[in-house]
C-alpha cells in the first residue's frame, strides 16, 4: 500500500512539475540540447525572435557567405525573449545579433500599448549589452501581416519608437522591411504570404534577404 501511495505521489509531482513549466520551456531545452550536440560556432550572426525566423529553415541558403545561428522560436514575444535572455544570449559569442520580434506581443494581448512593447524591446537590448557591450545589433521591423491588419497602427507606432531608439545607439541598426513588402499601389502584397496571411512564402524571404544583406557584418 505504501509503495502504491509513493508511486501516486511521484506521478502527481511529475504532473504538477510539467504544468509548472513556463511557456516555451521545451523549445529552450531543445536549444540547449542542440548546443551540446553541435556546439555553436563562435563569431557567427545570431538570429533571435519569433516564427518569421523559426520558419526560415533555409536562411543559410539566402546568406551563403555568412555563418548563421537561428534561434527563433515560433509564437514568442519580446516578453519571452526577456524571460529567457540568459539562455538565449549566454551560450553564444556572436559577431552580430539580429532580432525579429514584437508582433506576437500585441497578438497575445491586444490591450498593450506600443510604449509597453517598446519598453520590452529596450529591456532586451539592455540584456544584450550586459553580455556583449559592443557587437552590432539590428532590429528587423515588425511586418504588416494582413491577418493582423487591425493591429497595424500599433505595429507602425512601435516600429517608429524602436527606430528612433536604435538610431541613437552605437553599433545598432534598424532594418525596415515594411516598405519593400508593398506593391506598386503602396499596399501590402498579400501574395507574399501563406494562406494564414501571417507567415511568409519564399518570395517574402527573398525581399527580407535583399533588405537585410547590407546590414550583415562579415568577419
Amino acid at each position: 500500500m505504501k509503495k502504491l501511495f509513493s508511486i501516486f505521489l511521484i506521478t502527481v509531482f511529475i504532473s504538477v512539475s510539467a504544468q509548472d513549466k513556463p511557456v516555451f520551456w521545451n523549445e529552450i531545452q531543445e536549444f540547449k540540447t542542440l548546443n551540446v550536440k553541435t556546439p555553436p560556432p563562435k563569431n557567427a550572426i545570431l538570429l533571435l525572435g519569433s516564427s518569421s525566423f523559426t520558419m526560415w529553415k533555409d536562411v543559410d541558403r539566402y546568406f551563403p557567405e555568412y555563418l548563421l545561428i537561428n534561434r527563433g522560436f515560433g509564437g514568442s514575444s519580446l516578453y519571452d525573449l526577456n524571460f529567457y535572455s540568459d539562455e538565449l544570449l549566454a551560450p553564444y559569442a556572436p559577431r552580430q545579433i539580429i532580432i525579429y520580434c514584437g508582433e506576437n506581443d500585441f497578438a497575445g494581448n491586444e490591450n498593450l500599448k506600443p510604449k509597453e512593447v517598446f519598453n520590452r524591446y529596450k529591456n532586451f537590448y539592455s540584456e544584450i549589452r550586459k553580455y556583449y557591450p559592443n557587437i552590432p545589433v539590428a532590429y528587423v521591423s515588425i511586418k504588416l501581416s494582413p491577418s493582423r491588419e487591425h493591429l497595424w497602427p500599433k505595429f507602425i507606432a512601435t516600429n517608429a519608437m524602436i527606430k528612433k531608439f536604435m538610431d541613437r545607439k552605437p553599433n545598432a541598426e534598424y532594418i525596415d522591411i515594411t516598405k519593400a513588402m508593398n506593391g506598386p499601389n503602396g499596399k501590402v502584397r498579400e501574395d507574399l504570404f501563406l494562406e494564414d496571411m501571417l507567415h511568409m512564402k519564399a518570395e517574402g524571404y527573398q525581399i527580407w534577404q535583399k533588405e537585410m544583406a547590407p546590414y550583415l557584418r562579415k568577419p
